[in-house]
């Protein structure tokens, strides 16, 4: 069984930064695609941030130079770092692993940016 554990969430202003963070449990980190998603309230789930087993990264045109995805396989950890937050980021962000054509979802983590 794998579970995935969000966290670094909250409210934060216009401008500001937060990092969000997700730690994984079982034995398939190393070898899976994380990813970031987030849903705003009426809107479809969609991809912010995706780093592959490999390292390569893709980002969504809405965030790119702004947020940064990383992982360290030692810490079974995947980490989102959010700079230049706008309204319009907010949303419930998930965190994501593909194995195998296997997707696990983490529970999710709220983010509010609003002065």
């Amino acid at each position: 069984q794998v579970q995935l554990v969000e966290s670094g969430g909250g409210l934060v202003q216009p401008g500001g930064s937060l990092r969000l963070s997700c730690a994984a449990s079982g034995r398939i980190f190393s070898t899976s695609s994380m990813g970031w998603y987030r849903q705003a309230p009426g809107k479809q789930r969609e991809l912010v941030a995706i780093i592959y087993s490999s390292g390569s990264r893709n980002y969504a045109e809405s965030v790119k130079g702004r947020f940064t995805i990383s992982r360290d396989n030692a810490k079974n950890t995947v980490y989102l770092q959010m700079n230049s937050l706008k309204p319009e980021d907010s949303a419930d962000y998930y965190c994501n692993a593909l194995n195998n054509g296997t997707p696990y979802w983490g529970q999710g983590t709220q983010v509010t940016v609003s002065s």
